[in-house]
């Protein structure tokens, strides 16, 4: 089919169920294909849907035979209504997909498609059980409250996007130095320093632990409620990554139904929060295969369960789960995820007393402490963050940035083994258990993986985070006491990465990862509420009685 004989209707109403009505434009295939009825596949965007490449997704949806419908969410771009981020999107995505169910050009089988916020919201929709949806395509989709920043507070990169979509069009983030507003504390007032009014930020930040006021967004811990099949995509340097194999497994385990859990796919590249885009991250390249055909890919998906085309599927498509081996740079097929072979192991951190920066004597090892091993010390001014290296907006947050000049500072504990002496798959969700103190009573725990290279590149890998007072549980925020030691879990989300023989394994802590996470104040205090701050000390401990360990998913 040629692009002429698509067929556009711009700017149609659709009737939400309180009375407003979203705007959508419809890609329709050339009546010239025989069928008047046809499957449809549904976007919904708050990035406005007057943009080039969602004509030119709705152009190559409708030569495949499928009406393409891209919508503006509710009070963004020609949509009435008023934008409040994802609080009326499950309600709207049910009408919406009903609506398009309902329409004489349907045939009553409809797939939702999305990215990042696009993403989300088809899980809020699904929660709902619209009957007619019959798939989807879920891409770099966030998680629920608090699983990527476990920290009571929006990362202060998220005003940015929040001064993207300021509006009912694409506001240019550009525009604001954003390194400067990040330094502004308190972090409530942030956005009058950016020079925007937020009342979304305002109002995140008022609710700063997990309470009812988060419970419409919450999806995770509801997969018995969604009977959909699924292909979940996302790369291992998505800002937002953490909600993709954890959405895959869960739905495999807890999906509404039998069919529901068995048509689950995953599919993981060596991609930033811009999936399929680039084989170079930063200083890295994948190489040429690290690039895909990923609309094949997608429309293959819609094929299987909006037209029922299953006989030809490759093996690749009918792999449950599909990744790409960084450091091998090869695409795998697999059968589940974590993969069932795994050998978790584990790798005990050790020193002298002395492994700050990279020029201490930090290690690690499979062999556990023994007996009263010193622990590490250092302080944690909130005044001098740690920085997490990343671009000013948040387009991407890191990627496989080198760490080498940032493990220079005293306050960035560095523990690495021995040179390997053959290579090691390390594929899965890595974990780390800190033992540790603090003067303060509340303060960070930060942990990274490092893929340290024979030339001195430090390639990060994957990180994350504790908040002290959230140790248990971002619902029971509990003071710690000055001095004594607790265990803390730090998940630091999911990699596979091949260590070469020669490289060594580098696990960085610290007290802080800015701007990525806001500054944890050490004082107690109501989070985003204030200014004043503390230097803490921290101790790290890894002896017989606290044995601090990485723990790694080895792949033999």
């Amino acid at each position: 089919m040629t692009v002429e004989q698509v067929r556009i209707a711009f700017q149609q109403r659709v009737p939400m169920r309180d009375g407003v009505t979203l705007s959508a434009d419809i890609y329709f295939p050339a009546s010239t294909m025989g069928e008047q009825r046809w499957p449809v596949i549904l976007t919904r965007t708050p990035y406005v849907k007057a943009d080039g490449r969602l004509v030119e997704i709705g152009r190559f949806y409708a030569g495949h035979g499928y009406v393409f419908v891209a919508m503006d969410v509710r009070g963004r771009g020609d949509s009435e209504g008023k934008f409040v981020p994802y609080f009326n999107e499950g309600r709207d995505g049910y009408d919406a997909i009903e609506w398009c169910a309902a329409q004489p050009w349907s045939s009553g089988a409809v797939g939702t498609i999305g990215g990042s916020y696009g993403g989300r919201i088809q899980w809020l929709a699904a929660l709902l059980a619209p009957p007619h949806l019959r798939a989807m395509v879920a891409r770099v989709a966030p998680s629920d409250p608090f699983v990527e920043t476990p920290t009571g507070l929006p990362s202060p990169m998220h005003l940015c996007w929040l001064h993207l979509v300021n509006g009912r069009v694409n506001q240019v983030m550009g525009a604001i130095n954003w390194a400067e507003v990040y330094e502004h504390l308190p972090l409530l007032t942030m956005d009058e320093k950016a020079g925007i009014a937020s009342a979304p930020w305002r109002s995140d930040i008022a609710h700063s632990q997990l309470d009812e006021y988060w419970e419409p967004l919450c999806y995770q811990k509801n997969f018995n409620r969604v009977n959909v099949p699924v292909l979940h995509i996302s790369g291992w340097y998505d800002d937002e990554q953490i909600g993709t194999p954890l959405n895959f497994a869960g739905m495999v385990e807890r999906g509404a139904t039998p069919e529901a859990r068995a048509g689950q796919r995953l599919l993981m590249g060596p991609w930033g929060h811009n999936v399929n885009a680039t084989s170079k991250l930063g200083e890295v390249d994948f190489g040429d295969s690290a690039l895909i055909d990923l609309k094949a890919e997608e429309l293959t998906w819609f094929n299987r369960w909006l037209k029922g085309q299953q006989r030809d599927l490759s093996a690749d498509a009918r792999a449950p789960v599909r990744i790409f081996v960084m450091g091998a740079n090869t695409w795998r097929n697999e059968q589940e995820w974590p993969l069932a072979r795994t050998r978790w192991t584990h790798y005990y951190l050790h020193s002298g007393g002395r492994a700050n920066s990279r020029f201490g004597d930090g290690w690690l090892s499979t062999e556990a402490p023994k007996g009263s091993e010193p622990g590490d010390v250092y302080s944690y001014d909130p005044g001098r963050p740690v920085p997490f290296i990343t671009e000013p907006t948040s387009s991407q947050i890191g990627g496989p940035d080198d760490y080498a000049a940032i493990e220079r500072r005293d306050d960035v504990l560095v523990y690495v083994s021995e040179p390997l002496s053959e290579d090691m798959e390390v594929t899965g969700p890595i974990k780390v258990e800190l033992y540790a103190s603090s003067s303060a009573v509340d303060t960070d725990f930060m942990a990274m993986l490092i893929d340290v290279w024979p030339n001195g590149f430090r390639q990060r890998l994957c990180d994350g985070m504790v908040r002290a007072r959230f140790r248990d549980g971002m619902e029971r925020p509990e003071s710690i006491e000055p001095g004594q030691v607790y265990r803390y879990q730090i998940d630091c989300w999911n990699t596979s990465q091949v260590f070469k023989a020669g490289h060594r394994i580098g696990l960085q802590i610290t007290s802080s990862a800015f701007p990525k996470f806001d500054r944890n104040l050490n004082t107690g205090e109501a989070l985003g509420q204030t200014s004043e701050f503390v230097s803490a000390e921290q101790r790290i401990y890894h002896d017989g009685q606290y044995a601090s360990v990485l723990l790694l998913p080895v792949i033999p």
